[in-house]
């Protein structure tokens, strides 16, 4: 599936998908647990928003939601309404560099294809602040497929694999990376990456 297809797909499930999605639960948590390690007050973004009950709603007010799926931020509109919400994709985040104190991507960056992740990581880079933190889902095989029926629709999923996913962070330039296992939106358990960026 290309951008526009993947973006398609995403409308025509996002309301599924916020059905489905248990807005609490640990990987909600570790939301407070990252915030309280940004500064004070601080510019968060969060990269997938998609509905923002996951995590864009356990995030400080004003915080900033980007998603491509315009129909999953007619959702987040609703329940965040504090939220600023911007319509792109990750791969061209529309925010000038070292703006932002802290990412969070839960389930996002496994719909761009694989040979695309270490862009996405330098973006997430070029808009950090120096020592800004990223938390994110790490997949953990080595997948590029097109799930057919899910939520209703199809959705396009990619990864290189946990290790490498690991190694790209790094070679974007985060210096600092600790994991950790939580629930996930639809019951089961993921891993996921707390990531800092290093001082330039």
């Amino acid at each position: 599936m290309d951008r526009n297809e993947v973006r398609r797909a995403w409308n025509d499930v996002s309301e599924a998908y916020a059905r489905n999605r248990d807005p609490s639960g640990s990987d909600a948590e570790l939301v407070a647990e990252f915030v309280a390690d940004l500064p004070e007050n601080p510019v968060v973004l969060d990269v997938g928003c998609g509905d923002g009950a996951r995590t864009l709603a356990n995030l400080p007010d004003e915080s900033v939601g980007l998603d491509f799926s315009r129909r999953g931020l007619e959702l987040a509109r609703t329940t965040v309404p504090t939220a600023r919400l911007v319509l792109a994709d990750m791969l061209h985040i529309p925010v000038r560099d070292g703006s932002v104190d802290g990412i969070t991507a839960y389930h996002a960056v496994f719909h761009v294809p694989r040979e695309s992740h270490p862009a996405v990581y330098r973006e997430f880079a070029r808009v950090l602040k120096p020592g800004g933190g990223l938390l994110m889902t790490l997949p953990s095989g080595r997948f590029q497929t097109v799930r057919r029926g899910w939520m209703g629709g199809e959705m396009f999923f990619s990864a290189p694999g946990r290790e490498e996913t690991l190694t790209q962070l790094r070679e974007a330039g985060f210096t600092r990376v600790e994991t950790t296992v939580a629930d996930d939106p639809l019951g089961s358990s993921s891993e996921f990456v707390f990531a800092w960026l290093g001082e330039t």
